[in-house]
């Protein structure tokens, strides 16, 4: 995948948004066909691991990551949340960001800027459609379901 961002601005405090956001396992019940592992005890921090399992059965992947910066909101301030990719099939980066907005809102801005191996750079274009439209789907379920 090359670079993409996702942006929304939803009536929820950034403390909420972030949790919304960083609990692992409820990104598996947000894509389809895909199962999340988290390899360390919780808290999450810098250093917790997670795996992203995707296809069914024997077909699919897994998609290891790590938290790298871990700086929560707080008293209604900023927060960001970066994760490298570490696997065979997906390697790069994602960064959730949160940060206030007027009137009790908040804008969350997803960025991932991955590579997948064995597809060529001449799809940059489609993959990045194709992720924006998957991940923006993601991002709008987690934010909505508490």
């Amino acid at each position: 995948m090359p670079f993409f961002s996702v942006e929304r601005t939803v009536p929820l405090p950034p403390e909420e948004a972030w949790r919304r956001l960083t609990e692992w396992p409820r990104h598996g019940e947000a894509v389809p066909l895909t199962r999340i592992t988290v390899l360390t005890p919780e808290p999450t921090r810098e250093g917790t691991g997670f795996v992203a399992r995707t296809g069914a059965g024997l077909f699919g992947f897994d998609d290891p990551m790590e938290v790298t910066v871990w700086r929560p909101p707080a008293d209604g301030g900023a927060g960001l949340c970066r994760l490298e990719k570490h696997g065979r099939v997906i390697l790069g980066w994602a960064e959730i960001e949160v940060s206030p907005r007027p009137g009790g809102r908040t804008r969350v801005v997803w960025r991932e800027d991955a590579r997948i191996r064995f597809v060529p750079r001449i799809f940059d274009g489609l993959v990045a459609r194709t992720a924006r439209a998957i991940f923006g789907h993601t991002a709008n379920r987690l934010l909505r379901r508490a």
